[in-house]
């Protein structure tokens, strides 16, 4: 490979490694190409890049985009899913795939943003649920003591009704 085509990759990496919201480090040995063309089909189709990069130039790359606490996660056969939108999605794809293919793949870690991710902050990642359950979640914890607000000021109301639907009743019976 000429120096040219280093540098340009190179230069595409330290982008790429700017750019993106969550990038998983992972070992893709034991998979054969049938195995790896399936799960990048997979990843492309949710907005996830998978690439396969030369560990030096990888090297440089992380180097120059100031991640340089990556270089580590460089040794042997390395793999990059990057997204640029959700960061759940790529830690969920990668760790279903391993599951149901029962491949040797590995988990390395990965990077968020400025933060750098063990093989285990990337399988929490992978059980958290979809960004609308946790609005949800949080919309509902909201609501919660408004309602219980609300049921203590209407229930003397509703007794107090109650007992006088029961006069009314109780004088028209006789």
């Amino acid at each position: 490979m000429s120096k040219e085509k280093k540098a340009q990759i190179i230069d595409s990496l330290q982008e790429v490694f700017s750019a993106c919201s969550i990038g998983i480090l992972t070992d893709y040995r034991g998979l054969s190409a049938p195995e790896m063309t399936e799960l990048r089909r997979s990843l492309r189709e949710l907005g996830i890049e998978y690439k396969v990069i030369k560990n030096t130039l990888a090297r440089f790359a992380v180097e120059r985009a100031g991640r340089s606490e990556l270089v580590s996660f460089f040794e042997g056969p390395t793999a990059i899913a990057f997204s640029y939108g959700n960061i759940t999605e790529p830690a969920r794809a990668l760790a279903d795939y391993i599951r149901t293919s029962k491949a040797t793949m590995d988990i390395k870690g990965g990077f968020l943003s400025d933060r750098l991710l063990t093989a285990r902050d990337v399988m929490t990642l992978a059980t958290l649920p979809p960004r609308e359950v946790l609005l949800a979640r949080i919309i509902g914890g909201m609501q919660t003591p408004t309602i219980s607000l609300l049921s203590c000021l209407t229930t003397p109301m509703r007794g107090f009704m109650n007992v006088l639907q029961a006069r009314i009743k109780q004088l028209e019976e006789e």
